[in-house]
């Protein structure tokens, strides 16, 4: 069963996400009201998902998913950030920070709980209203650059293609459908280019991808 660590500075909420996710057949562990307190409280039960919020007194949601996930996390816990917020500094924030997703209050109690077992299973999720003003914000923040021959190398032209395409949004099928492969072998590609890339889901794959330079983000529309 995944084992869940519920982050928020409300009361309520942290009751409501238990209900819900306990409802859908997953563990809730403990829960936490700050940031701080999210860390210390992860590294003690090493939950398999720390569902986190952005803004809390005592430490904000961003600064802990850093500590818990980013690249410099010593054994990473992967921190789904679920905020009322869908400004494009929050969830660019989160990402670059090392959460494996991204999801919205607003969003339904299925929609939820599959959320967790995605970031948990490694596969990663942003809200699907979102995914483009993601990609849009890598644009208008970084200026093109060269690839980075190292992060070139560790990668076959087929991979390339995979990775391109996932970094357009593109799901399994739409990958499997424009390479005309099987998506079971799109799937394994992928296990493989995070393996090479030490990337733990397919959203901070992405986000290697813009960061080397690997794939060029796109034009901000």
């Amino acid at each position: 069963m995944t084992r869940v660590l519920l982050v928020d500075d409300q009361a309520v909420v942290r009751a409501g996400y238990a209900v819900i996710l306990a409802s859908e057949g997953l563990d809730v562990v403990g829960d936490a009201a700050s940031g701080r307190e999210a860390v210390q409280r992860a590294r003690e039960l090493r939950p398999d998902v720390v569902v986190m919020d952005v803004r809390m007194p005592g430490g904000d949601g961003i600064t802990a998913t850093r500590e818990l996930a980013g690249p410099g996390a010593v054994d990473p816990v992967p921190v789904l950030v679920v905020s009322t917020f869908d400004l494009d500094e929050y969830v660019f924030g989160a990402l670059e920070a090392g959460a494996g997703g991204f999801l919205l209050k607003d969003a339904e109690p299925e929609v939820l709980a599959a959320a967790v077992r995605r970031v948990a299973a490694g596969e990663g999720l942003v809200d699907s209203t979102l995914t483009r003003r993601v990609i849009d914000e890598f644009a208008r923040r970084r200026a093109p650059r060269s690839a980075d021959p190292d992060a070139l190398g560790l990668l076959s032209p087929r991979e390339l293609e995979i990775v391109e395409l996932l970094s357009r949004g593109s799901s399994n099928a739409e990958i499997a459908a424009a390479l005309v492969l099987e998506p079971s072998t799109v799937k394994s590609h992928l296990s493989r280019i995070m393996t090479k890339t030490a990337t733990r889901d397919r959203v901070q794959l992405v986000v290697w991808a813009f960061t080397h330079g690997v794939v060029a983000p796109p034009t901000p529309r």
